[in-house]
C-alpha cells in the first residue's frame, strides 16, 4: 500500500493488485478508512482510496469544498495514480461524487457501484429545515455518537469502529462539514446522472433511514441507463462499515461481471437478502 499526499491533490493509498481498479470514495462524515474492512477483503485486488478535500488527512486543503470540485479531485487523483481501468465505488455522498466523475464519461471508467448513494434527484425529506438540522450532526463527540447509534446504523459495531465514526466525523473543517448538509445534498444532478454511460451497481441498506431502500429505487435508479439494485439486509447507512462481507461480494460481482451486463435488474443480496 502505497500514500500519496501532496499540497494541491487530497491524500489517497494505493493498493496495486489485479484490475480493474476499484476506487472507493467516502460518505459525509467518513475518510479512507472507512473503507478499510472492505479492503481487508479484497487482497491482490488493485484498490484506491481517498480522503476527500477537507476530511481527515485532507483536511488541510483549502475549499471550494463542492461536490462538482470533489469530482475534479477525484480525476485528478486517478491521473496522479496511473489509473487508466477502474470502477468507481462510491458510498452516500461519494456515490453523489461518483455519478459527477462518471457523467464525464472519462476514460477508463468501465462502472460504477453506488453504495446508500446520494440519488440524483434529492429526497421529499430534503427540506431547508431539515437541512438546518443536519448540518449540526457533526458538531460534537456526543451529537456524532447520537447520529451513529440511532440514524446511521442498524447493528452494533464494535467498538474501535464507533470511536472511529466519531473521530473521522471530527477530523474536518467547518466549511467541508456544513458543505453536503447546506448544498450539495439538495443539488439536483438528474440530467447529469443519466448522461452516465457503463453499467451501474445501487446497493441500498434494508434498514438505512438515509437513503432509503425507497428513495435509491425512485430517486436514483431510473436516472441510471444500465442499472442494478441490491439491497443487503439488516444493514442500515454504513454499509461498508456494517456488512463488508456482503457489500465485498456484491462489488466484485459487479467488477468482474456485471460490468458487460447492460440490463437493469433488481435481486437479494445474501443468503437471506429480500427483493426491494
Amino acid at each position: 500500500m502505497t500514500t500519496t499526499r501532496q499540497m494541491s491533490l487530497p491524500t489517497y493509498d494505493h493498493q496495486p493488485g489485479t484490475g480493474p481498479t476499484l476506487v472507493f470514495l467516502h460518505y459525509w462524515g467518513g475518510s479512507a478508512r472507512t473503507w478499510d474492512l472492505v479492503v481487508d477483503r479484497l487482497a491482490g485486488r488493485d484498490v484506491l482510496t481517498v480522503d476527500f478535500r477537507g476530511w481527515s488527512r485532507s483536511s488541510a486543503l483549502p475549499g471550494p469544498y463542492t461536490l462538482g470540485q470533489l469530482a475534479d479531485d477525484t480525476l485528478a487523483v486517478l491521473a496522479d495514480a496511473g489509473v487508466t481501468d477502474y470502477v468507481l465505488v462510491g458510498h452516500s455522498m461519494g456515490g453523489k461524487v461518483a455519478q459527477l466523475v462518471a457523467a464525464t464519461r472519462p476514460a477508463g471508467l468501465r462502472g460504477i457501484a453506488l453504495v446508500g448513494s446520494g440519488p440524483a434527484k434529492p429526497a421529499a425529506q430534503v427540506t431547508p429545515e431539515y437541512q438546518e438540522a443536519l448540518s449540526h450532526a457533526y458538531d460534537s463527540a456526543e451529537s456524532v455518537a447520537g447520529a451513529r447509534d440511532h440514524v446511521l446504523t442498524a447493528t452494533e459495531l464494535p467498538a474501535s469502529v464507533k470511536a472511529q465514526v466519531v473521530t473521522d466525523s471530527l477530523t474536518v473543517t467547518d466549511a467541508a462539514r456544513t458543505e453536503w448538509p447546506l448544498r450539495g445534498i439538495a443539488q439536483d444532478i438528474t440530467e447529469l446522472t443519466r448522461m452516465i454511460g457503463v453499467p451501474a451497481l445501487v446497493v441500498a441498506g434494508e434498514h438505512d433511514q438515509v437513503e432509503p431502500v425507497g428513495v435509491l429505487r425512485d430517486n436514483l435508479v431510473p436516472y441510471l441507463p444500465h442499472a442494478e439494485l441490491v439491497v443487503l439486509p439488516h444493514t442500515g447507512h454504513l454499509i461498508p462499515l456494517e456488512a463488508p462481507a456482503g457489500l465485498v461480494d456484491a462489488i466484485t460481482a459487479f467488477a468482474d461481471f456485471g460490468v458487460g451486463n447492460h440490463t437493469r435488474t433488481e435481486r437479494c443480496g445474501g443468503l437471506d437478502g429480500l427483493r426491494a
